[in-house]
Formats: C-alpha cells, sequence, structure tokens
C-alpha cells in the first residue's frame, strides 16, 4: 500500500510564478545557473544553486553554501513574495512541450515506503550528491525540488485529475524553453478518492530524482534523532514529488561521447568493434528502433547491429542497448569499466539531439558518439520490480518538473 499526503504548500504569487519557477538543479552546471538567473533576483535557482551567489571559487558542497539558501530562500519569501498554504491540499501539475502533455499529482509521499521498496529505485545514487541534498533540506529546513514518480495510471485518480483541470489554474505560463506549466489546487472533496486508490497501488516507481529521494530518507534520520517526541507523522518524515501516470511519460536517449579512442585511427577503430558488431553507414543519427546503436566517427554515421557473440546476461537490464554498448564495446575496446567514475566517457541528454554529438566530435572534444534508443517505461518498471538497477545515465525524462512552484517545508 502506498502513502499520499496532502500538504502545506509554500508557493509564489501567482504573478510572479513564471519568474520563481526553475530547471531542476541537477540539470545545469554552476555557469548554466547563474546564466539563467542573471537579471532575476527571485529565480529559484538562486535558492537550489545557491553557490552562484557566493565567491566563483567557493566550495559548492561548503556550509556556506547551504547558509546561503536558507538566507536566499527567506529573502525570496519575502520579496516575491512565497506564501503558505493555509490548508493541506493536493495539487495538480501540468506540462506541455509540443504535442506531448504529462499531468501529475503534487504531493508527499512516505520516506518509510521509500525505505521499504514500496516506492521502487533503478539507479544507484552516489554519496557527494546525497551529502549535497540532504544538507541542503536540513539547513533550509524544506524539500525544494519535487521527486519524479510514476506507476500504472488508475481510471479513478485520472477522472479527478480531469476534473480538477475544469477549474481555473492557479498558474499558466510558458517557460524560456517553449514548454507550458500549469497548476491547479485540487478540490478537498477528492482527497480521500486520491488516498484510497493510493493506497491500493503496490508499487511507485521512481522516474527521476534519485539523490532527492534518498536525500530526504537520510533527512528523516537526522530529524528523527533530534526529535525526542517524534510521532512519525512530522513533516519531515514525508516527501515531496509529483506522480504521473507511466502512460503518459516520455523519455529521451541518453546518449554517450568518448573522449579518447586510445589513438586509434577510425578504420582501425572499427575494425577493432566489427568483433561484436555488424556496421554500416546511414543517414539517419538516431537508431531505427531496440536493439541497433549509432555511432558518429569522422564525419560519418554508422549502425551497430550486435552479431551473434554479442549474448547478453540473464539480468533483465543486460539486455538494454545501453548495457549492450557498455558490455560489448565500451569495457572491451575502450577500457571503460565503470562509466560512473571514468573521465574519458561523458553523458549527452536526449534533449541536446545529435546534433550535439557532431558538434562536439566534429570540435575535436570527443572522438566518437554513439546515439541510443530510449528506454522504455516497461524496462523501467521490470527493472525496479527485478531489484536491479539500470546502467548510469540511462533515461533523461522530458519535460523536467520545475522546483520553485510548490516547496514543502520540513
Amino acid at each position: 500500500m502506498a502513502i499520499i499526503r496532502p500538504f502545506r504548500a509554500v508557493r509564489p504569487h501567482e504573478k510572479v510564478a513564471h519568474l520563481v519557477a526553475s530547471v531542476p538543479y541537477d540539470v545545469v552546471n554552476k555557469e548554466e545557473a547563474a546564466a539563467l538567473a542573471v537579471d532575476n533576483p527571485i529565480s529559484f535557482l538562486r535558492v537550489t544553486r545557491s553557490e552562484i551567489e557566493l565567491d566563483k571559487n567557493s566550495d559548492a558542497y561548503s556550509d556556506q553554501v547551504y547558509l546561503k539558501a536558507k538566507e536566499i530562500f527567506n529573502r525570496i519569501k519575502n520579496e516575491a513574495p512565497l506564501l503558505q498554504d493555509e490548508k493541506a491540499a493536493f495539487y495538480v501539475y501540468r506540462q506541455i512541450m509540443g504535442s506531448h502533455s504529462q499531468v501529475g499529482i503534487a504531493a508527499t509521499f512516505s520516506v518509510d515506503d521509500y525505505d521499504n521498496d514500496i516506492i521502487m529505485k533503478h539507479e544507484k545514487t552516489r554519496r557527494v550528491k546525497e551529502d549535497d541534498r540532504t544538507n541542503h533540506i536540513i539547513t533550509t529546513e524544506a524539500q525544494t525540488g519535487a521527486v519524479f514518480l510514476t506507476y500504472k495510471g488508475v481510471a479513478e485518480v485520472n477522472n479527478v485529475v480531469n476534473k480538477t483541470m475544469e477549474s481555473d489554474p492557479l498558474y499558466n505560463f510558458t517557460s524560456p524553453d517553449g514548454i507550458i506549466h500549469t497548476l491547479w489546487l485540487m478540490p478537498d472533496d477528492y482527497y480521500d478518492i486520491i488516498k484510497f486508490e493510493i493506497n491500493k497501488v503496490e508499487k511507485l516507481y521512481i522516474a527521476d530524482g534519485h539523490h532527492r529521494a534518498a536525500s530526504a530518507s537520510r533527512a528523516q534520520k537526522i530529524m528523527k534523532e533530534r526529535n525526542v517526541g517524534h510521532t512519525g507523522q512530522e513533516e519531515y518524515n514525508f516527501f515531496l514529488a509529483v506522480l504521473f501516470p507511466a502512460e503518459q511519460l516520455k523519455i529521451l536517449p541518453y546518449n554517450r561521447i568518448v573522449h579518447d579512442i586510445k589513438n586509434m585511427g577510425a578504420d582501425q577503430f572499427k575494425s577493432l568493434i566489427k568483433k561484436h558488431f555488424d556496421i554500416k553507414e546511414t543517414e539517419n543519427p538516431t537508431p531505427p528502433e531496440k536493439g541497433i546503436i549509432c555511432m558518429y566517427l569522422e564525419n560519418k554515421w554508422y549502425q551497430l547491429l550486435p552479431n551473434k557473440d554479442v549474448v547478453p546476461g540473464e539480468a533483465v537490464g543486460d539486455k538494454l542497448d545501453v548495457s549492450t554498448l557498455q558490455n560489448f564495446l565500451l569495457h572491451p575496446f575502450l577500457d571503460i569499466e565503470d562509466p560512473r567514475t571514468d573521465n574519458n566517457i561523458d553523458f549527452i541528454g536526449g534533449i541536446r539531439g545529435t546534433e550535439e554529438l557532431e558538434k562536439l566530435v566534429n570540435s575535436g572534444k570527443a572522438a566518437v558518439a554513439f546515439s541510443l534508443y530510449p528506454v522504455s517505461v516497461e524496462d523501467l518498471i521490470n527493472i525496479s520490480n527485478a531489484g536491479e538497477t539500470m546502467p548510469p545515465k540511462s533515461t533523461w525524462f522530458e519535460p523536467k518538473l520545475r522546483d520553485g512552484l510548490v516547496v514543502h517545508i520540513i
């Protein structure tokens, strides 16, 4: 049984919601965050990436960064302003990107459900990134960004969401990247239906935001230890997320570039990988179907089709194209054993397109690039149910949730 709970969101005045809302903290680096926030004193990036408010040489993980986040959060609450709703509520959040639309419920979810695998994971987390967001949560006393959850949609829940969208929205704006964001307050007459139907769901799945969820869990343990009167109902026992039906989600590929192919020429490299792949030139930089990988090398695109010597392992994740690339090309031929830590490989989100891969190779910043067919939501669910983890950087969800539209005070 999954627990879903309404909460009293801290959120911006409707006239400034478009100025406060920002991309997630982890999809931009410090320089990109600073550029997005320039000339906008109430951009929420100033809270989630507060190092942009400090000296450029400052340590991004110092105590000063988290104290600055708290200071800026309090300033924006006063200046924007950000106001806390009087009653706990569910919120309906719709995003439209081109012809794609996805609609979820913004709410809080049980940390215990996360710890007990009612909320399932498919990625490993890195300790340094967990430390960062845990310190951010503890110092600001807020969860400033939402975890992206999914589940197999329920008709009764979808009906409530659709009825809510018939009312006037709290916000409706287009962000600089062209995505339309609309937020509604769900009428409280529907809350019991939502809680009852979600309580019947056996599993929820983290689509994106594994570090946020893990950090909320760690923060809960710290705050529980500090609270001698702990009851289990305190806000820190729940984390902020938006829950979307799986059938609405759009996953883009997470492509790869390799900086150095060990001083091999193009012909030598192609000859080597022919041990595991049939290669042919193509005009199409994106794989036409699952099971095919595209490669960009010296101004040409190639299709790589695994040959009979490529035999995936028994694990569900071994059958992913990203695993085939890792296990039968990157590792054996380029000595990239752990892509999480190897500096010879970088990951390019599918939203940047294959043009970005070409640009990086043509400029000499990369030697070769690989374009992948996107992982499916079904793959994600199957891997999570099997208790496995995907290879790093396997999924790129788009559109991204915006930080700052609803904040959970713990």
